[in-house]
């Protein structure tokens, strides 16, 4: 009996580690997320990519990655994981030690018009701060991310 509920235990948690597994994404998915949101902002416009973008169920979330972006002035005009950023200026905020990543991306965004930036973040997935490598690529005046935790 002892062996057979030992036997569960662990279906169930190799169950749970492999689903959480599926959920992580990779700097590579990132990278290919923001590519397809950059195709989906020219084919559909600025006003209907952010609608989307903004989407906690929409097509730019799959597990802990999701597509968000600022304006060039470092506003926040998607986030599908944190509504209530939006709208607001981020670009003189740190992460938690104390990195200015967003004035990085967007310096990146001019600069190079696309490539990672590292950082701390909160994972929506995990509940936990985590290393987070983002891909961003700027279209237009916008600055397409998505980023994968490490």
């Amino acid at each position: 009996m002892y062996k057979k509920i030992m036997i569960s235990i662990l279906i169930c948690f190799f169950a749970v580690a492999g689903g959480y597994a599926a959920e992580k994404g990779t700097s590579k998915a990132a990278k290919k997320m923001v590519e397809q949101a950059a195709a989906y902002l020219k084919a559909n416009g600025q006003e209907k990519a952010l609608q989307e973008f903004n989407k906690s169920g929409g097509k730019f979330v799959k597990g802990e990655l999701y597509v968000f972006a600022y304006d060039m002035n470092g506003v926040m005009v998607a986030q599908p994981m944190n509504l209530e950023s939006v709208g607001k200026n981020l670009l003189n905020e740190p992460d938690s030690k104390g990195k200015f990543f967003r004035k990085e991306i967007n310096e990146l965004a001019k600069t190079k018009g696309s490539g990672f930036v590292d950082y701390i973040y909160l994972n929506p997935v995990s509940k936990k701060e985590e290393a987070k490598a983002t891909y961003i690529q700027r279209e237009g005046d916008l600055i397409i991310c998505c980023g994968a935790y490490k």
